[in-house]
């Protein structure tokens, strides 16, 4: 607590897919064990290296396990406010790696060996809960950024814009966003379907699912933990209670599923989506840059520009406050995207440099 810590950042290299195969395009990327992978193409020779690397042929428990999402898991429950994010181009398997396969639904459920980031952590923060006995409080709230709006996904009727606002206290937050209540399971995977299927994604020329917003769900918990005896000095509490109470924890965990970056070369996106697109690539853009100036700044104070996106300032806490982040960069390792997969790999690489206050 209070110390300096570095941004976690894992790779997943996703595997070809048939499209990729039947064109014939080359596997450029290899991983080379203990965190490292290699780049290996025409003019470009390169290694880079994470906290833990998941090729192809890594199941979504071997991700879960790896990347230390339990560990995450279990400080948001002891108060920190943590975050996990998914980035890089689109197509590369965030959404899949953090939610599991799209088509699922609550009637049609995924295969739990396919589960993501997300379920697996609601099962852990339950399980957590439970054997420790203490007395939590699990609330989520689900946004969207859709061109520079901030959107509920769990409110009733039509998405309609939230206005942004910052305090001394808060940091900058969401006015009039809903916080739904859940105990169980059931309940917080239900809201975390509903809400998808009320996101925006569009089909292109790269992927027939493409994520149109970048979106945040985020767990409250918060939590008193009672002690059976009071200590002693300790009297009756305020509510006449005879047992001493330890104060009051309220910790976050918040998933970020980012948009991803795309060329509209590449994706034939026109009109509308070439639009949308234009505004994922600014706010991603603006997270680079931000990313870049905090990788610099070796934790001496300077300005980053956080009121470049409403993104960024909504991820002000968790890149340079006092959160606990990890990131997943995802890749294709197909020879056609090797530009991408380089400036995704570049990205992340600068995000290793990062260091925040827990």
């Amino acid at each position: 607590e209070g110390r300096e810590t570095r941004l976690r950042v894992v790779l997943r290299v996703r595997p070809l897919t048939c499209t990729e195969t039947r064109r014939g395009d080359q596997q450029v990327v290899h991983s080379l064990g203990d965190g490292a992978v290699h780049v290996s193409a025409a003019r470009h020779d390169a290694t880079f290296g994470f906290s833990a690397v998941f090729d192809a042929g890594a199941s979504q428990e071997a991700v879960f396990e790896g990347s230390g999402m339990r560990q995450l898991v279990e400080l948001a429950i002891d108060g920190f406010s943590c975050t996990v994010f998914a980035f890089g181009q689109t197509g590369s398997g965030k959404t899949y790696t953090l939610m599991g396969p799209l088509a699922q639904n609550e009637t049609q459920p995924a295969s739990p060996a396919l589960l993501g980031l997300m379920q697996r952590s609601f099962t852990c923060l339950l399980e957590q809960s439970r054997s420790r006995g203490s007395d939590l409080a699990l609330s989520a709230s689900y946004l969207e950024i859709y061109n520079e709006q901030v959107r509920d996904l769990l409110s009733p009727g039509p998405p309609c814009a939230l206005p942004l606002r910052w305090s001394k206290t808060r940091g900058f937050y969401v006015e009039n966003q809903l916080s739904v209540e859940f105990e169980s399971l059931e309940a917080i995977v239900s809201l975390l379907l509903q809400g998808s299927q009320r996101r925006r994604t569009s089909a292109h020329a790269l992927n027939r699912h493409s994520s149109r917003s970048h979106a945040l769900l985020t767990i409250h918990i918060r939590g008193r933990a009672v002690s059976a005896h009071p200590a002693p000095g300790e009297g009756w509490g305020a509510q006449g209670s005879a047992r001493g109470t330890c104060p009051s924890k309220q910790g976050s965990l918040c998933f970020v599923d980012l948009a991803g970056s795309e060329r509209v070369k590449e994706t034939g996106s026109s009109g509308e989506l070439s639009v949308e697109a234009n505004s994922i690539n600014r706010s991603l853009l603006a997270l680079g840059h931000c990313i870049s100036l905090l990788a610099k700044s070796g934790g001496k104070r300077t300005h980053i520009p956080y009121r470049d996106s409403k993104l960024t300032r909504l991820l002000a806490h968790s890149l340079g406050g006092s959160g606990i982040t990890l990131m997943v960069a995802c890749i294709s390792p197909s020879s056609r995207c090797l530009s991408e997969t380089l400036s995704t790999l570049h990205y992340a690489s600068r995000a290793r440099r990062v260091t925040t206050r827990p």
